[in-house]
C-alpha cells in the first residue's frame, strides 16, 4: 500500500535573491565601494574576515564598519554610509505579492542568512512581518546556511516535519542542502518559475 505524499504546510523563504534583491552581496557591495572611492582589494580582504561575524550575530553593523571602512578617517559618516547599504534593498514585487497571496493558507517564515541591522531594516521597510511568522535568521540563531543544523533548528522551532515544508532558496547549495535534510526545495529564479514549481508541490 502506498501512503498518501504528505501535504506541505509551511513555508520558508530566503529574502535576498527572493523575496527582495541581495542586501549586501558582492554586487551591492562593489557599487557602494567604488561610490564611495574605498580600495576595492583592501575592503575585500576586511570584508571577509568580518562578513562572518556580523550574519553570525556576533558583531554588529557599527563594528563591522569600524573594520572594513571607517578603519581610517574618511570624509563622510558612518550614517551616510548605512544609508547606502540600505538603499541597495529593492523589492520583487511579483514574488513578494506571491508570498501574500499564500498568507492564512501556509504557514510563512524566513530562513535566511544576514546580519542584524540590515535584516531589521528589511523586514520593516518592506513589511514581511504581514505574511511571514518568524524570522530564522542567521544573526538570531547563530548558524548560518548551508549547514544542515539550521534547516534542522528551523524546523523544530516551526513544529514542521520536514516532508511537510519546502525552502525557496535562489542558492542551488542551500536548495540542495534544505533537500539532504528531507525538506522539499525549490531553486528561485523568477516569480512565474517559482509559481509553477509551488503548483507541482501542491502548495496553490
Amino acid at each position: 500500500m502506498t501512503l498518501p505524499t504528505p501535504r506541505i504546510t509551511t513555508i520558508f523563504w530566503d529574502i535576498g535573491g527572493v523575496l527582495l534583491t541581495n542586501g549586501w552581496d558582492r554586487e551591492q557591495r562593489a557599487g557602494v565601494v567604488a561610490r564611495y572611492g574605498l580600495d576595492a582589494t583592501d575592503f575585500a580582504e576586511r570584508h571577509k574576515l568580518a562578513a562572518p561575524e556580523l550574519e553570525l550575530g556576533r558583531m554588529d553593523l557599527e563594528a563591522y564598519l569600524a573594520q572594513t571602512v571607517f578603519c581610517t578617517p574618511r570624509d563622510f559618516s558612518p550614517d551616510t554610509f548605512r544609508e547606502a547599504m540600505h538603499q541597495q534593498s529593492q523589492p520583487h514585487p511579483e514574488t513578494l505579492a506571491l508570498a501574500r497571496g499564500l498568507a492564512g493558507r501556509y504557514r510563512q517564515y524566513s530562513l535566511n542568512n544576514e546580519g542584524r541591522d540590515l535584516n531589521a531594516y528589511r523586514v520593516a521597510t518592506f513589511e514581511l512581518d504581514a505574511f511571514l511568522l518568524g524570522f530564522f535568521t542567521s544573526c538570531y540563531l547563530g548558524m548560518m546556511k548551508p549547514s544542515p543544523t539550521i534547516y534542522r533548528t528551523a524546523l523544530d522551532l516551526a513544529g514542521v516535519r520536514p516532508e511537510q515544508a519546502v525552502m525557496i532558496d535562489d542558492r542551488a547549495q542551500n536548495a540542495e542542502a534544505a533537500r539532504a535534510v528531507g525538506m522539499h526545495a525549490v531553486k528561485y529564479e523568477s516569480a512565474e518559475q517559482l509559481r509553477s514549481e509551488l503548483e507541482a508541490l501542491g502548495v496553490v
